[in-house]
């Protein structure tokens, strides 16, 4: 591709973001009489349920506010994020910054903090919010909400696991995956900076000493604490969006400790993850797929899922961009191709979040209890970041 051309396709993805994902979220899911975001959006962007979630609560704070951060200094962006990031404090947790996973509109807690990815994003809108700031309530609640993560790690859900306890205990992958994300996000407010490494060399360990199974080539998603594999359902289950999103994220790590081993490892696993998990007869991204080969627990495994195929362009040109790899660029292209003739919606902003294997519009939502600001914007920022830095490049 022509330094022209990649110019183009990173001003599509821009026009995007800015004309209308961003105006899409600013006018519709803003509670401007309880604070917070509603999230639960029909097509057009009416609300359909006014629960908030907790962590998609952090994740949009975190998306406002890293932009007022790293794009444009807009008052707009600078205040959504404030007054979600103070509902969140207000409201999102108990007292000792374990977060609930979901409130009613008003603010009241619905669901025990159970689920430790509403703290992982917490966390990062308030590093954001102490970027953007200058305001030290802001780091003081990142820090907190950081050292009960590392608190938690071990029994992320507590007493509120539903497994009982010492019969099939098991870790999943999911952790250590957003920990190495969350690391680089609050590195700027962290004064421990040996906890960070330590923590950042934790998280990579886990990552690709532990997690992955260079005998099929991809991360799984639980294992024993032994770091064993089990033969139930859970050990079995690969999902290659997962492992994709974690693969950027390691390709970053790389960046920041100046290691290209780790970045060429992650590129020639991401390469073995979207071979394994593309659908061969329909294209797309399997969520979900069983190490063996057996039939999978969640019904929902042949779906294609917004944020699968967003991370999955990520990991691509990101993976380009660092090691020129041509098969990198070739995978992008057919997922760009995917992404805007299926979860684009040709009629009103923002894209859809589920389809059926076929690629057909599944619920035509754009915003529920999994769905918020954050992949479709973040993936349309990070691609055409990328895609400009390439053009500017060549």
């Amino acid at each position: 591709m022509t330094k022209q051309e990649f110019s183009k396709m990173a001003a599509r993805y821009r026009s995007e973001l800015y004309s209308s994902v961003l105006p899409f979220w600013l006018d519709k899911s803003q509670d401007l009489e309880y604070g917070g975001y509603f999230t639960c959006l029909d097509r057009d962007g009416s609300v359909f349920d006014t629960d908030k979630f907790v962590w998609l609560q952090g994740r949009e704070v975190w998306m406002f506010a890293m932009l007022y951060n790293k794009v444009e200094k807009n008052p707009k962006w600078l205040a959504c994020a404030r007054q979600g990031a103070e509902f969140l404090l207000k409201n999102g947790h108990d007292g000792n910054f374990d977060f609930y996973f979901s409130l009613n509109r008003e603010g009241k807690p619905l669901v025990q903090p159970y689920n430790i990815f509403s703290n992982t994003f917490a966390c990062m809108a308030f590093a954001q919010m102490a970027v953007a700031t200058g305001e030290e309530l802001w780091a003081d609640a990142a820090r907190k909400t950081f050292t009960r993560i590392l608190e938690r790690r071990s029994n992320p859900k507590g007493v509120w696991a539903k497994g009982y306890p010492g019969t099939r205990p098991m870790k999943d992958f999911a952790l250590p995956m957003i920990i190495c994300n969350m690391a680089l996000e609050i590195e700027p407010i962290i004064d421990d900076k040996a906890l960070l490494d330590k923590t950042i060399e934790e998280a990579l360990h886990e990552v690709f000493d532990v997690f992955y199974q260079p005998s099929i080539g991809v991360m799984v998603e639980n294992l024993a604490p032994d770091g064993s594999l089990l033969d139930c359902f859970e050990g079995r289950k690969v999902n290659p969006g997962h492992d994709l999103e974690a693969l950027w994220f390691m390709m970053n790590l790389g960046l920041r400790l100046n290691r290209r081993d780790i970045i060429d490892k992650s590129m020639k696993i991401a390469l073995d993850v979207i071979e394994y998990g593309w659908d061969k007869q329909y294209g797309g991204i399997f969520y979900f797929m069983d190490r063996l080969g057996h039939p999978t627990q969640e019904l929902e495994w042949d779906q294609k899922l917004w944020w699968v195929h967003l991370e999955a362009a990520i990991c691509m040109i990101k993976g380009y961009k660092l090691t020129g790899n041509q098969k990198a660029l070739e995978w992008f292209l057919r997922l760009d191709d995917y992404l805007w003739t299926h979860f684009k919606d040709a009629e009103y902003p923002e894209w859809y979040g589920y389809l059926n294997r076929r690629g057909e519009v599944l619920l035509p939502l754009k915003g529920g209890k999994w769905k918020g600001c954050f992949h479709v914007p973040r993936g349309l920022y990070q691609i055409s970041t990328i895609l400009q830095e390439i053009a500017d490049d060549k």
